[in-house]
C-alpha cells in the first residue's frame, strides 16, 4: 500500500522543513502539511492518510482533542507526535489513542533520521529511545489524562470554565471538575500557581 503523509504544524519553517526531508531523503511524494487542527480534519476528510506527523499545540487548540476524532476515521493511521511539550507529559496520556512514537523538535538530524525511518517502516518505537523516556524525571503533570491536558491548556491560556466548555464543547460544571482535579495532581491551588509550574516544566 502506497503511503499517504499528512503534517500538522502551525510553524511555516517547521511544515517546509518536514516536507522537504520526507519527500527528498526518505523518498514519498506528495506530502501534506496542515497548519491547524481544523485544517487537519478537513485533510482527512479529503483524502485517506497512512502516516502522520502532529505537533501537540496548534493555533486552534491541542491535537488530543481531535484524536478520538482521527481515530474514528483511521483506526490503522500511523501517528507521531513531533513537539517541544515534555514527552513525560503526554506519552501515557495518548497510548489510548494507539500512538506510540513521540519525538522532540530538539532531536539531533541524525536522531531523527533513524526514528522516522523506523515509523515510516511501521517499526516499533526505538528501544533505545523508549529508555531515555523512561528515564526522564517525574513531572507533576505526567499523571493528568489526555482530557485534563486540553483544559490545562486553555486554563494556561487565561480562559475560564465557560470559555473552555464552549471551546471543548463540555459543560461547564464538567471543566470546572476537571480544572479541580487538575490543581490536585499538580498539588497547585490557584491558577498563579499552575502557570508557574508549567513554566518550570515547559508545558504549555
Amino acid at each position: 500500500m502506497q503511503k499517504k503523509i499528512l503534517i500538522g504544524d502551525d510553524h511555516t519553517i517547521i511544515r517546509t522543513g518536514m516536507k522537504a526531508l520526507l519527500e527528498t531523503y526518505f523518498g514519498y511524494p506528495g506530502v501534506i502539511a496542515a497548519s491547524s487542527l481544523n485544517e487537519i480534519m478537513k485533510e482527512l476528510s479529503r483524502a485517506a492518510y497512512t502516516h502522520g506527523f502532529f505537533d501537540i499545540v496548534l493555533t486552534d487548540g491541542t491535537i488530543t482533542e481531535i484524536l478520538p476524532n482521527i481515530r474514528s476515521l483511521y483506526p490503522d493511521m500511523k501517528i507521531c507526535l513531533y513537539s517541544m511539550q515534555p514527552s513525560e507529559v503526554y506519552r501515557q496520556a495518548v497510548k489510548q489513542f494507539g500512538v506510540d512514537y513521540y519525538v522532540s523538535k530538539t532531536s539531533l538530524e541524525d536522531e531523527l533520521k533513524t526514528i522516522f525511518s523506523k515509523f515510516l517502516n511501521d517499526e516499533p518505537y526505538p528501544e533505545q529511545a523508549q529508555e531515555m523516556l523512561s528515564g526522564v524525571p517525574d513531572n507533576p503533570f505526567s499523571s493528568l489524562t489526555a482530557r485534563e491536558l486540553d483544559v490545562l491548556h486553555y486554563l494556561l491560556k487565561g480562559m475560564t470554565p465557560s470559555e473552555i466548555g464552549k471551546a471543548l464543547n463540555l459543560q461547564r460544571t464538567t471543566v470546572q471538575t476537571l480544572k479541580d482535579r487538575i490543581f490536585k495532581k499538580t498539588e497547585t491551588s490557584n491558577i498563579k500557581e499552575l502557570n508557574d509550574l508549567a513554566v518550570l516544566y515547559n508545558v504549555s
